[in-house]
């Protein structure tokens, strides 16, 4: 049975964010060469570059225009996905804020399960397997979905966009949204006053804890994640219960959930419910005195050291590094 794939894109400021271009490649490669994805993009007005969208891995772009879609409408944009299920085996959602959000209101629209945060995806007699952490990231589920369409949110980071070489051109195709009844109005998104970039996009995360001792030593982290470049600051639980950093920025349980393609842990003992946030992250590096933490026992890499005395040699080895090539 080949899969027949509906991606809902996310786009924001009038572009396409970069999570749906991870979606794409997730959709595409469930689908194989036989099936087909559809991506379907929500707005007020078309993104810039939705087109490129099939060099991404679409066969199709479908946009759904609404006056209500200049942002996350949670009505509008169930009815919207709900109403294009006909004819796809397969639904799938980023695990964003926005996707969270919405996911499982399509699927009470349709009557269908969900697979939420999902890092696998497979095809087994005609249903779909999400592979997907559990119990704090202790243990790893498989799910089988039965019903038709089955929906899944995709954990960020969880896949890497792929460009096509064959990508088919090709405009976009408008669909109709059906009405409906907004019973909740976003009136604004606020961005965080530091244009940072979010940890749960990040391709590289380096994290703080306690160890650091003082809110004024995220300075050293600040220093090693611009020598890395295209990194974000995370914190532990703790040091953003401290007042120390934004909750943007945790990570863990009761945080975000990361799986950037380098993580690195400083000054963090590694608690489960932290564990839970970026264990699945392609590399763990820890730094921390304690050679007995807890972190060093999921970490690729670990440095027992100072962290006073590892971050500066560290930073200052990456730029001279960076600063050859």
């Amino acid at each position: 049975m080949t899969a027949t794939i509906l991606a809902v894109m996310e786009a924001r400021d009038g572009a396409v964010r970069k999570v749906s271009h991870e979606l794409l490649a997730a959709a595409r490669e469930l689908a194989g060469s036989a099936g087909s994805v559809d991506a379907v993009v929500l707005a007020a007005d078309l993104p810039a570059d939705a087109e490129g969208l099939r060099v991404f891995g679409a066969d199709r772009v479908l946009v759904a225009r609404h006056p209500e879609f200049a942002r996350y409408n949670p009505d509008g944009f169930a009815t919207a996905v709900a109403s294009l299920a006909g004819g796809h085996s397969v639904i799938l959602l980023a695990a964003t804020a926005t996707g969270k959000d919405l996911a499982p209101r399509v699927a009470a629209k349709l009557g269908v399960g969900l697979a939420s945060d999902v890092t696998g995806l497979a095809l087994q007699d005609g249903a779909l397997v999400a592979t997907r952490p559990v119990y704090a990231g202790r243990a790893i589920q498989q799910v089988k979905l039965r019903a038709a369409p089955a929906i899944a949110s995709v954990r960020p980071n969880a896949f890497q966009p792929r460009a096509r070489d064959d990508s088919r051109t090709g405009g976009v195709e408008s669909v109709a949204v059906p009405a409906f009844e907004a019973r909740v109005t976003v009136q604004a998104v606020k961005a965080s006053e530091k244009a940072a970039l979010d940890v749960t996009e990040a391709p590289i995360v380096v994290s703080g804890g306690r160890g650091l001792k003082d809110p004024a030593n995220f300075k050293l982290l600040e220093e090693l994640a611009e020598a890395l470049g295209n990194t974000a600051v995370g914190a532990s639980r703790a040091v953003v219960d401290a007042g120390w950093r934004d909750h943007a920025a945790q990570v863990g349980q009761t945080g975000k959930t990361v799986s950037p393609g380098l993580y690195i842990a400083v000054g963090i003992s590694g608690a489960i419910q932290h564990l839970a946030g970026m264990r699945t992250a392609k590399t763990i590096v820890a730094i921390n005195r304690d050679k007995d933490a807890p972190i060093f026992k999921v970490a690729d890499y670990g440095i027992v050291g100072d962290l006073f005395e590892v971050l500066p040699r560290l930073t200052e080895e990456i730029r001279r590094v960076r600063s050859e090539k």
